[in-house]
């Protein structure tokens, strides 16, 4: 049984939303946000990176920066940048990227329901990543980047979806990198009753994206349990912000990887050795200097250096690109071992290029699929040797190895579009 509860928002007045929100803090390096806060001293970023208001010898981790960050969001909202909901209620937030829209209910989950397991996680957390969290939500007394959850759809809550949004919204823009936003409050009491018996009724959600800030604001409000040991478990410091989307609508995007090195062999060796657990075909490509693009099959959008299926990957190495089939020897029933991450690892990192642990090896790096496989070729151009592009894991098997209560490797998933910080606050 899922508690998902309303909540009084602090969110950008109509007409502010477009300037306010912003992408997640943990996307950007210091230079890029001090840029963007520049170009952008609305921007939420200035908040949720308030070193952007220091010189560059102040450290991203020092005292004044949690204490500025407390004092910019009391600033904006005693400006009147920011309204306070005057009564709980839920909302839908809806992002519409390249023709494909995702919806979900924006609201507060309980950090019980995720100290037992009832929000289930599939990737492991850093202590240093969450220190930073912890103390820009005890210090601001606020969470304001929510957490992207996701849940097996209902005809109850798809009904309730299908009504709500064709009401007036209460937000709509279009953003720099194009993705639409669109934001409906669900204020009638048949609706929020629906909502939150619909969520009852269920014995599992997921964490799709923000495992750190879940991590962070459920040591938060454990913290402040610690601190008032008559806590009734109602005070909203016992429940964070969440948005949480329908399994159905959700997009997950390749992420690929770059080697540095070949481990001293030739791109004829490593095809060789590849051949025992893979089909491998060259792909051929249509000749740059003619200026074409890559050679597109059927399908809208087709390239054929993407993979096309589970268990298909893309090589490039030496210039060119090769398709490399896993053969059905490669495939088991466990739910971590059988991810594509998993048989890319096993079969090929760790056994010819000794890479044991990819976190920590700095021979391998990450490309999310968002930046195309262009970028692969680019790297290969610049500092990598080798690239190796993945088809998208699907959010079957993100439940799958969450239920069994297992973590999925390093950089499994890319889950796009992004969740804006600053569009809705949760005071707790």
């Amino acid at each position: 049984m899922a508690d998902i509860r309303m909540f009084r928002a602090v969110r950008p007045v109509p007409g502010k939303a477009e300037k306010i929100a912003a992408l997640p803090y943990d996307v950007y390096n210091r230079k890029e946000a001090e840029a963007i806060v520049k170009r952008n001293p609305d921007s939420f970023l200035a908040i949720d990176r308030a070193e952007t208001s220091f010189d560059d010898d102040v450290d991203t981790y020092d005292d004044r920066v949690y204490e500025k960050a407390k004092e910019l969001l009391e600033e904006r909202i005693a400006a009147g940048d920011f309204v306070t909901e005057e009564v709980p209620m839920y909302y839908i937030y809806a992002l519409t990227m390249e023709g494909r829209t995702q919806h979900g209910f924006v609201a507060c989950a309980s950090i019980d329901d995720y100290e037992e397991q009832v929000i289930k996680k599939h990737e492991n957390t850093r202590a240093d990543k969450e220190k930073d969290r912890i103390r820009h939500v005890d210090t601001c007394n606020a969470q304001t980047g929510p957490i992207f959850l996701a849940y097996r759809q209902t005809d109850a809550l798809r009904e309730i979806m299908r009504k709500k949004t064709a009401e007036s919204a209460l937000y709509d823009w279009v953003s720099e990198d194009g993705i639409r936003h669109q934001v409906w409050q669900v204020a009638d009491g048949e609706s929020q009753q629906g909502i939150r018996e619909a969520f009852e009724k269920m014995n599992a959600i997921y964490i799709a994206d923000g495992h750190h800030r879940c991590a962070s604001a459920v040591k938060v409000g454990l913290k402040r349990r610690a601190e008032h040991p008559d806590y009734t478990g109602e005070e909203e410091f016992n429940f964070f912000l969440s948005v949480l989307f329908p399994e159905e609508e959700l997009c997950i995007l390749d992420y690929n990887r770059v080697l540095k090195d070949l481990n001293g062999m030739s791109a004829e060796e490593l095809l060789e050795k590849l051949r025992a657990d893979f089909e491998i075909e060259k792909l051929t490509m249509m000749s740059e200097s003619d200026g074409a693009e890559p050679e597109k099959g059927e399908g809208k959008n087709s390239d054929i250096r993407k993979p096309a299926k589970k268990g298909e990957f893309s090589c490039y190495i030496a210039g060119d690109w090769y398709k490399l089939e896993a053969k059905p020897h490669c495939f088991c029933e466990d739910p971590v071992e059988n991810l594509d991450v998993s048989i890319l690892q096993t079969r090929v990192f760790t056994p010819f290029f000794g890479i044991e642990d990819p976190k920590t090896d700095k021979r391998i790096d990450f490309v999310g699929g968002i930046r195309g496989l262009d970028e692969l070729e680019k790297r290969c151009r610049e500092d990598c040797k080798a690239a190796f592009a993945l088809y998208p894991t699907d959010i079957r098997e993100l439940f799958a190895v969450a239920d069994a209560g297992r973590l999925m490797p390093p950089k499994s998933t890319w889950f796009e579009p992004k969740l804006r910080s600053g569009l809705f606050i949760h005071r707790i």
